[in-house]
């Protein structure tokens, strides 16, 4: 995790200790008071596992201070925005996390992305995102929820037609040969890239193998305006919206897309790796 999480997680348990000593409990008396073991209190304290809003709340009663909650709650949503585990999120199932992006989709104009593995989930066919929620299902354990996660993707498409949007995609020709699907599939997702092409919302670029890179292909991620970046790792999303954070992933993309090729150069890349596909 970050350097920013972990601070953060630090300070909010000294938080915590401060408070628990304020009502006069030690660490045993108040994990029996909330039917908790004591090693949790512990792990709270020293930031060595992240508290739940629950938590908190159950805190600040058993210690004798209801009215310290918000300010709780302000602390962890403050360096919640840094770290999202998938842990959490897929706790329900793959559907909610959707919904959470298209929210950010609605109330963005210019959005930019970076992907290096995949093709990027607005430009997913049906079948081939359905074997992406399959894989991620798999990995994490989460609720199969894969249809709805699909038509919800897929739902969210519908703004690539919306006047007004901006979309900027820059793919590495890896994502475009990612065997993740049957060849069948990734040859639809392939003609899909290719129709896209040309749409007034859209700018779709693609890096060549061949390309020489300032910067290795790393994680992808989506910039929303310049407000918000979302970074996806094994373990989590990270959600960046300082400033600085921004300007850094926005000069990461810049570099990035200076490599790309788009148009009937784009088209080519995508007929060669259709081409390797074989008779499909």
């Amino acid at each position: 995790m970050s350097t920013d999480f972990q601070e953060a997680r630090i300070a909010l348990g000294l938080r915590l200790r401060e408070l628990r000593a304020e009502g006069g409990l030690t660490g045993r008396q108040l994990a029996d008071r909330l039917g908790w073991t004591q090693s949790k209190v512990s792990k709270l304290e020293t930031g060595r596992q992240t508290a739940t809003h629950d938590d908190l709340n159950a805190w600040a009663t058993g210690v004798g201070q209801p009215g310290s909650a918000p300010e709780l709650a302000a602390r962890l949503r403050a360096f919640e925005s840094y770290s999202r585990s998938w842990r959490r999120q897929l706790a329900a199932g793959h559907r909610p996390v959707q919904d959470t992006l298209t929210v950010e989709y609605e109330r963005s104009t210019v959005m930019r992305a970076w992907e290096g593995s995949v093709i990027v989930g607005m430009l997913q066919t049906a079948d081939y995102a359905r074997h992406v929620f399959n894989a991620y299902t798999d990995l994490h354990q989460s609720p199969r929820d894969i249809e709805d996660a699909v038509r919800a993707r897929v739902r969210r498409q519908e703004s690539l037609y919306q006047p007004g949007k901006q979309y900027r995609i820059i793919m590495w020709e890896a994502a475009l040969r990612t065997q993740l699907c049957p060849p069948a599939v990734i040859a639809a997702q392939l003609d899909r890239l290719s129709g896209v092409i040309g749409l007034d919302t859209v700018s779709l670029g693609i890096v060549p193998f061949e390309a020489s890179l300032k910067l290795p292909p790393a994680n992808g991620f989506w910039i929303y305006d310049e407000r918000l970046v979302i970074v996806e790792d094994w373990h989590a999303e990270l959600w960046l919206d300082q400033p600085e954070n921004v300007a850094l992933y926005s000069r990461v993309w810049e570099t990035l897309a200076g490599a790309a090729v788009h148009g009937a150069e784009a088209h080519r890349v995508i007929t060669r790796c259709r081409r390797a596909l074989g008779a499909v």
